[in-house]
């Protein structure tokens, strides 16, 4: 079966690459490297013990990507999650998240009508939640009006496809996960980001010495200690959602042909947990101080996972110190490449 990866030079693609290679499925990859290298596309060859070709192109671009789609024709599913995906950068330039988030998915839903790819599983998030009015969010969960204009590139994507399936025969899964970290166990990829907005490769930046400080957005919060909850999951747990997902898609066990699910660890931890989480894990005490809170984010969201575990078979199988010690590996992994 092959399987074309939209973003596999990213973060997420790049660690799903692996685990779709390691259940058998050949990959194509799609990355205009806008914002990244080749460099963790490689690292999921080696592995994975396979190579996968590689097409820079932007999706924006119609032309470009229907050409990668005449080249293999025999295409059997899209995961798509090529996207920008910075909630501050949204919230000052937002006509770059509609054009880029948006375009690129109406580009690659034409070419999955012109080719009749049968199996199309999105890159969604937790974002389309907003502010939530009852935790754990479910499937079923009423959407808020988004924190973010990235946010709202979710929504509209999820509302765009819903309304392609309801016209088409093809099959479509929306995976809203929630907040993936960790590196892969062999610190061979992980998180690569020179200036990231995440928590945990902020964490490990601020302990291996790249800033000086990390700094906790809020501590007014209602929560139970002031600092915003999330709920963090495995980038491989992650991952393996993705495989699960197309695997029940080519099982033909869906029900309908455009199904939602819902990605997180189910446990809700707030950012002094997690920097507690680190701290036991690496023995490390962390330079981290209060500021004030940062717009476009919302108070606290955890899943309510159940329907997956269902449906798909997929359990976490990765804790929050796992989720710790391998970003913490892959940091020490960075830094012993570049000074070597």
């Amino acid at each position: 079966m092959k399987i074309l990866v939209t973003g596999g030079c990213g973060y997420i693609g790049a660690h799903t690459i692996v685990d779709l290679l390691e259940n058998g499925f050949e990959v194509i990859c799609i990355d205009d490297n806008s914002r990244s290298g080749t460099g963790l596309l490689r690292g999921a060859e080696t592995i994975g013990g396979r190579s996968v070709p590689h097409y820079r192109v932007n999706l924006c671009n119609l032309e470009e990507t229907h050409r990668v789609f005449s080249q293999h024709p025999q295409i059997s599913g899209i995961i798509h999650f090529a996207a920008y995906k910075s909630v501050p950068e949204s919230v000052n330039n937002p006509l770059l998240y509609y054009h880029n988030n948006l375009a690129s998915l109406v580009n690659l839903l034409q070419c999955v009508q012109a080719f009749n790819v049968p199996n199309f599983v999105f890159s969604s998030s937790c974002s389309v939640y907003g502010n939530a009015p009852q935790l754990p969010v479910t499937e079923e969960t009423p959407l808020q009006k988004a924190e973010s204009p990235y946010g709202n590139t979710k929504q509209i994507g999820e509302e765009i496809i819903a309304d392609v399936a309801r016209t088409s025969k093809n099959n479509f899964i929306l995976l809203r996960y929630f907040n993936p970290v960790g590196a892969h166990p062999s610190a061979l990829i992980g998180e690569l980001q020179e200036n990231p907005e995440n928590l945990v490769p902020i964490i490990t930046q601020t302990a291996i010495g790249k800033r000086p400080r990390l700094t906790v957005y809020g501590n007014d919060y209602p929560t139970r200690d002031g600092s915003c909850i999330r709920d963090y999951i495995h980038v491989m747990d992650i991952a393996n959602a993705h495989t699960k997902a197309l695997q029940y898609l080519l099982a033909q066990k869906n029900k309908a042909n455009c199904e939602v699910f819902n990605l997180g660890s189910g446990n809700g931890t707030t950012v002094l947990e997690a920097i507690a989480a680190f701290e036991g894990v690496s023995g490390l005490a962390l330079n981290y101080v209060i500021g004030p809170r940062r717009a476009g984010d919302v108070v606290a969201i955890y899943a309510n996972n159940q329907k997956a575990a269902n449906l798909l078979g997929w359990h976490p199988r990765y804790t929050l110190e796992d989720m710790m010690r391998t970003a913490w590996q892959w940091e020490l992994k960075l830094k012993s490449t570049t000074t070597s």
